[in-house]
């Protein structure tokens, strides 16, 4: 374990969330994630006099991004195999206002704006942020380093936008010298 051993204790919750991309034969891609929700122990809803019982899903939801090689979202999709109440499933449908817009730098800030609150299942708005997080990584392996080559004079996106890309730090030194600081 690469975390140091922890104090006696006992699982309450666990949730599994699971990315992946994938390039389609059409030249877009796709990004989905699932997230499961279970509890080891008889769960009680409010409203439910019926417990859940141990290990079955809470939650068990589906999101699928369909997204061109310029990062705009196409197209949306969404399942809710397994939710607290019926109505959550109604929630899907909000997702489509994510259509249209481009996975870039904002793009949690556009995901929360947009499905925050009473506007969407929190759920399904919080398996989107790193959604496109996943949709980056996968696009930008796939696509040949002589066709990612940034416009000279622009700042690369990539600096700023983690610890190991900081302007100051030495990743950035070493692949892009012109756009470093010196740290004070």
């Amino acid at each position: 374990m690469p975390l140091s051993p922890s104090s006696p204790r006992r699982e309450i919750h666990h949730r599994s969330i699971d990315m992946r991309a994938y390039a389609r034969d059409d030249g877009l891609y796709e990004v989905e994630a699932r997230l499961i929700d279970t509890k080891p122990f008889p769960f009680e809803r409010l409203g439910s006099p019926v417990p859940v019982p141990p290990g079955q899903h809470l939650h068990d939801l589906w999101v699928r991004l369909t997204v061109s090689a310029d990062y705009v979202v196409q197209a949306v999709e969404a399942s809710s195999d397994a939710t607290p109440y019926g109505v959550c499933k109604e929630a899907e449908a909000t997702l489509q206002v994510l259509v249209g817009e481009r996975i870039v730098k904002g793009w949690s800030t556009t995901v929360k704006s947009r499905l925050r609150g009473v506007a969407s299942c929190t759920h399904l708005m919080e398996m989107l942020i790193p959604l496109g997080t996943t949709a980056f990584q996968g696009i930008r392996g796939v696509v040949p380093r002589q066709d990612r080559i940034d416009t000279p004079g622009k700042v690369p996106t990539q600096i700023n936008s983690c610890y190991a890309y900081r302007s100051e730090g030495a990743v950035v030194m070493r692949l892009w010298p012109e756009h470093a600081r010196r740290a004070d």
